[in-house]
């Protein structure tokens, strides 16, 4: 939880999301993409693409793709 609000403020700061704050109770915080954060969409969806090409290669060569921690200890 700790990280992820510490991540979310730098985005925040370096002016990729805008925090939108509700004043009820319990608090409510949200988060959105900025115009700046939305020009990102090319980069991630590069990342996305060569992401799915690696896991067809892994898969192709016989590799574990998904560890989930604790099932091979």
């Amino acid at each position: 939880q700790k990280m992820l609000t510490q991540q979310l403020r730098e985005l925040e700061a370096d002016g990729v999301l805008n925090r939108i704050i509700y004043n009820q109770v319990p608090p409510k915080v949200e988060y959105e993409l900025t115009d700046y954060g939305t020009s990102l969409a090319p980069a991630l969806q590069m990342l996305c693409s060569w992401g799915e090409q690696h896991i067809e290669k892994t898969i192709s060569e016989g590799e574990d793709v998904l560890v989930i921690s604790g099932e091979n200890e």
